[in-house]
């Protein structure tokens, strides 16, 4: 973990440079002056609309092991994207399953299983809206190449997740010819958390809650399309709709790099890649990406910082529930 934060750290620092480099930094406090306050306070509302959504679909995704009440979903789901851009190498992830399995009677591993659902939901919609996108419009080559890739990654969970469960039998005697090869404590260990893993993907076979979350799907990356617009708009930038489509998807590949917390520099290095598509000089990118990333931030710290006190976890116990689950 300690050569990944390393990495990561080292990562942040290279893009930070590369997004600061040749910059006129008069011309970015010029920017930051254009601000309009109006804008900026119906930001934070959609991002704080976007983040209640997140949590009402994941109980969605939960209800057909436990019916967990909003607030607690709302509070855990702060506390966990809190912990996803505060801890490096990604183990902020396992901060949800923790925190609901603590509030529940669901198993952390079952829950982490929901955590995946959800992942493969947000990439079928971006990626759905990636394709819609590229039909409209003139984007480099290497965008296509890159989305296909991700939609065939997408479509491969989506079939193995299936066969999980569908074939759960045919599925778990195949994971248990490789179990087998392990130590027998270990082995034991890991087909538990497996068996639980499965039932937090049963959500998939029901077609109609599938349908309706492919639904909220649609409707928290629409919001996220139109908090950037909004933004766009709060400097003044006269840009199509689209671009607010473009840095979106461009931003979700960029955030995906491990790099230091709180997605420092990989988050600027994506706002002005994708905003120079549409003639944006660095400096006004740069302004942009600064405000962008402090803004949702913000959001991010007071709602998580506000619920952590009902949610207190550390990495040791994440690890040490996981192994006992």
């Amino acid at each position: 973990m300690n050569k990944k934060v390393i990495f990561g750290i080292l990562i942040s620092v290279v893009l930070v440079y590369l997004s600061v480099r040749g910059i006129n930094f008069q011309e970015v406090w010029t920017d930051l002056k254009k601000i309009q306050l109006p804008y900026v306070i119906l930001f934070l509302l959609l991002v704080t609309l976007m983040q209640y959504l997140r949590s009402y679909r994941w109980g969605v995704i939960l209800q057909p092991m436990e019916k967990i009440d909003q607030l607690s979903l709302f509070s855990v789901t702060s506390v966990g994207f809190l912990a996803i851009a505060a801890i490096p190498a990604r183990i902020g992830e396992l901060a949800r399953p923790y925190l609901i399995s603590r509030r529940s009677s669901i198993k952390m591993s079952a829950a982490l299983g929901t955590i995946i659902v959800e992942r493969i939901l947000d990439s079928f919609t971006v990626l759905t809206m990636a394709v819609i996108v590229l039909l409209n419009t003139d984007l480099p080559s290497w965008m296509i190449r890159s989305s296909i890739l991700f939609f065939l990654i997408a479509l491969a969970l989506f079939c193995f997740i299936l066969f999980l469960i569908l074939r759960r039998e045919k599925a778990l005697k195949f994971i248990n010819a490789i179990l087998d090869r392990l130590p027998g404590k270990f082995a034991n260990k890991i087909d538990g958390i497996i068996h639980h893993f499965i039932n937090g993907l049963q959500i998939v076979t029901n077609v109609r809650l599938l349908l309706y979350l492919f639904f909220l799907s649609a409707v928290i990356w629409l919001v996220d399309v139109l908090t950037i617009y909004v933004l766009l708009l709060s400097f003044g930038f006269s840009l199509p709709a689209m671009a607010s489509f473009v840095l979106m998807i461009i931003l979700i590949v960029g955030i995906a790099i491990p790099t230091a917390p709180g997605f420092i520099g990989n988050w600027h290095f994506a706002c002005i890649l994708a905003l120079s598509f549409y003639g944006l000089s660095k400096a006004e990118a740069l302004s942009f990406a600064v405000v962008y990333h402090f803004l949702s931030m913000v959001v991010l710290v007071v709602f998580g910082a506000a619920f952590l006190p009902f949610n207190k976890f550390s990495i040791s116990d994440m690890t040490r529930q996981m192994n006992h689950d």
